[in-house]
């Protein structure tokens, strides 16, 4: 991403002017953000960013039109690096969930503070974000349900992780940082686990990214779990 170089170059999506209006006030506090265009649309949005090719997309989930989900898949279809952070008023699981199977990084509460805004889309900027432990256990119980035609059994406990992986690129210390990414976990709390240095757990992190051909956390998530390495 290019905020690793110079400024994170943001499109804000929201249907409501006062809306991003006050997305654009939060991101005038960091100056590693720089926002480069509004859209009040999915349609919108979707030809704003083939013009002006953002780094981050900050996407309301309910607008008139095209919603925010349909919008997120199309974009990620259209420009496959960006990262797309939902913006919404309730943290209704649902509709998150399907945002992370449309392609989002993450999301963001309307009413959460400037200042928590703002650390988590640095974190985003530099793929240090960990998932919602919430929203990877129902990632979990998903996938789970899918695999096994009916929701019976799904309520596996994340603690129960199959430490048996199929054949993977991956060492075994690598296998152990990529159990703990898709269960939520950050990088200080995996790192405390396995004894390891913050340091330490990102370069594991990159080079699991770089062996596998992934972006970022959610992208892990999802990997390990369409190849049953969460199933218990």
């Amino acid at each position: 991403m290019s905020g690793r170089l110079g400024k994170v170059r943001v499109l804000i999506v929201d249907d409501h002017p006062h809306g991003r209006e006050g997305i654009r006030e939060i991101l005038s506090g960091d100056d590693l953000f720089e926002a480069v265009g509004e859209a009040s649309s999915g349609e919108e949005a979707i030809a704003l960013a083939s013009d002006l090719l953002p780094d981050l997309v900050l996407m309301d989930i309910r607008m008139p039109g095209m919603g925010g989900l349909e919008a997120t898949y199309r974009l990620k279809l259209l420009l496959p690096s960006l990262k797309i952070i939902m913006v919404t008023v309730s943290d209704d699981i649902t509709h998150l969930f399907e945002a992370i199977k449309r392609g989002a990084q993450g999301y963001l509460l309307k009413n959460l503070d400037p200042s928590a805004w703002l650390q988590y889309l640095r974190e985003i900027a530099v793929d240090e974000a960990p998932m919602s432990k919430e929203l990877a256990f129902r990632l979990l119980q998903e996938f789970s349900a899918g695999a096994s035609g009916s929701t019976a059994g799904t309520e596996t406990s994340a603690s129960q992780l199959n430490s048996a992986f199929p054949l993977t690129p991956l060492s075994g210390r690598e296998q152990e940082v990529l159990q703990r990414v898709a269960t939520g976990a950050s990088n200080k709390e995996i790192a405390a686990v396995l004894n390891l240095s913050e340091h330490t757990v990102k370069n594991h992190l990159k080079n699991i990214l770089q062996k596998l051909h992934l972006e970022n956390r959610v992208q892990l998530t999802r990997y390990a779990m369409e190849q049953g390495l969460l199933r218990g």
